[in-house]
């Protein structure tokens, strides 16, 4: 057959795959799409989340004409592409179509995402407004199948996972923002919840909308369920791409090393006079450690994780010298720094994560222990403390602990200082006060004389000289030299950071 006559009996073929493309690509269709976007200024649709997370024309689909016709994509826009010229796969609910809920086509679709995102080694990134599975898929026969949330259970510490909450967002959809590493909200459009309202006024009779049920005070504040917020769509996606900015792309790889030739000018060393200014001397005195942060680590590196839960604990990604590090650092501008059960649960998922992806973590030690009183107690305060504590003593990544001021009891345990586990430096500032429980207090409760309850505070006062004697730190340092101390720690640690990775397993189970 001639090349003319080839290319004649393919167009029929060819305009039948377009015209199926552009149905797909069409979504909800132009009144659906005009009414998603009449909404909150700056809500973008499925498709276009998709390309603004993404370097410019990385994007290549799966499972394009998923659904068919009356149901494009299957309400489920999926495939991988580019962040940072890094591999990465993606998924956007698209509410336009059947309200983003799950049919067959879109749960083949999610399961398939997270398996490839297994087997090639590469992050996730899962965009969240939808109704759950579809109703009318009770309806249809269909044979049991594995599905994402399985696979996404498989892909903790393996690869970093993301979800984004743009919408409302219920039932098996909303269940991937816990079994993602990183949850965002969309302010006064995302919300999560098992059953949406409707679902729990029919249940239970109460009457509640989305946001009170489940919106970003809920689950950014309150449950710490979601990690951050961002103030729209755009923010939100830039938000995800520069967490991922942080950590390697699969636990087999190293942290990706971010120098001046990548726009960061602040990896040398230098002093840290501010310091001086910056934490008062009297551990009696609050201050608020993000500003100690900005100080420390690379100029504009810093990014705060959960700042809204658990608060008396901060927990960052940061660089120093260029390599990203995971900070975790007391709060003494909440409660002096004292610790409760969301700041340590908090704080124990965090180091999990970044031991898993191989981040050194750095401790900032400022608290006068954990959380005492009823209300604690009925928390689980103990609990919480002690899956902080096995956390950070399983990590087999840097350890650099360095005491501000104060520590006491289990806060001090939780937060590495205790000698000999495992950190590559241990520090304190000049002037830090350490013991069991503050020596006053302990005297009152052990009905002790005045003289040993003397003895006892000034002992308490003695700063950290008898515990660097001891070899309890390995030096204490000034102020100015912190950063450099810490710098050095990472010099010390350089075979692990750039050695072979592999991912971290233990057969044992946190309390």
């Amino acid at each position: 057959m001639p090349p003319n006559d080839n290319r004649t009996a393919w167009q029929p073929f060819l305009d039948d795959l377009h015209q199926r493309r552009s149905t797909s690509q069409a979504m909800g269709g132009p009144k659906k799409l005009a009414h998603h976007q009449s909404g909150p200024k700056g809500r973008l649709h499925a498709r276009n989340r998709v390309a603004a997370l993404l370097d410019p024309g990385s994007f290549t689909e799966l499972g394009t004409l998923a659904g068919g016709p009356d149901t494009p994509a299957d309400a489920f826009v999926a495939g991988s592409g580019l962040i940072d010229a890094r591999p990465v796969f993606v998924g956007a609910e698209d509410f336009t179509v059947q309200g983003g809920s799950i049919g067959p086509g879109a749960a083949a679709k999610r399961s398939r995402l997270a398996r490839l995102a297994r087997q090639e080694r590469a992050p996730l990134v899962t965009m969240l407004e939808g109704a759950g599975h579809r109703a009318t898929n009770a309806l249809s026969a269909h044979t049991a199948s594995p599905n994402d949330l399985q696979a996404l259970a498989d892909l903790a510490g393996l690869v970093p996972t993301v979800a984004i909450v743009h919408g409302p967002s219920a039932g098996h959809g909303a269940l991937t923002a816990p079994l993602s590493d990183f949850v965002i909200m969309v302010e006064g459009t995302g919300a999560l919840f098992t059953a949406g309202p409707p679902l729990v006024a029919a249940a239970t009779g109460e009457r509640v909308d989305k946001h009170t049920l489940g919106g970003s005070q809920v689950h950014c504040v309150l449950s710490g369920v979601a990690h951050n917020t961002a103030p729209d769509d755009a923010a939100a996606l830039r938000l995800a791409r520069r967490y991922l900015s942080y950590l390697p792309s699969h636990a087999w790889q190293s942290p990706p090393y971010a120098g001046p030739e990548s726009g960061n000018p602040d990896t040398a060393p230098r002093r840290t006079d501010a310091l001086l200014d910056l934490i008062p001397p009297d551990a009696r005195r609050p201050y608020d450690i993000r500003a100690v942060l900005d100080e420390v680590f690379d100029a504009h590196t810093v990014m705060e994780l959960q700042p809204a839960h658990g608060a008396s604990i901060v927990t960052a990604l940061a660089r120093l010298g260029g390599h990203a590090v995971a900070v975790l650092a007391n709060q003494p501008a909440v409660r002096a720094g004292t610790i409760d059960a969301d700041a340590a649960d908090k704080a124990a998922r965090f180091v999990q994560i970044a031991g898993a992806f191989h981040l050194p973590v750095v401790f900032l030690a400022d608290n006068p222990g954990v959380m005492a009183g009823t209300a604690s107690e009925q928390a689980g305060i103990l609990r919480a403390a002690a899956r902080l504590f096995a956390a950070q003593h399983r990590l087999r990544v840097p350890k650099l602990h360095v005491t501000l001021r104060k520590a006491f009891g289990f806060g001090s345990s939780v937060m590495a200082m205790n000698p000999f586990d495992a950190q590559t430096v241990s520090y304190a500032l000049p002037g830090v006060t350490l013991g069991g429980i503050p020596a006053a207090a302990g005297a009152a409760t052990a009905k002790q004389d005045e003289d040993t309850t003397r003895r006892l505070t000034a002992n308490e006062a003695s700063g950290p000289w008898r515990s660097a004697n001891a070899l309890s730190y390995d030096d204490v340092i000034a102020p100015p030299e912190l950063r450099d101390a810490l710098l050095g720690g990472l010099t010390r640690a350089r075979g692990r950071l750039t050695g072979p990775a592999r991912p971290h397993r233990h057969a044992g189970y946190l309390p």
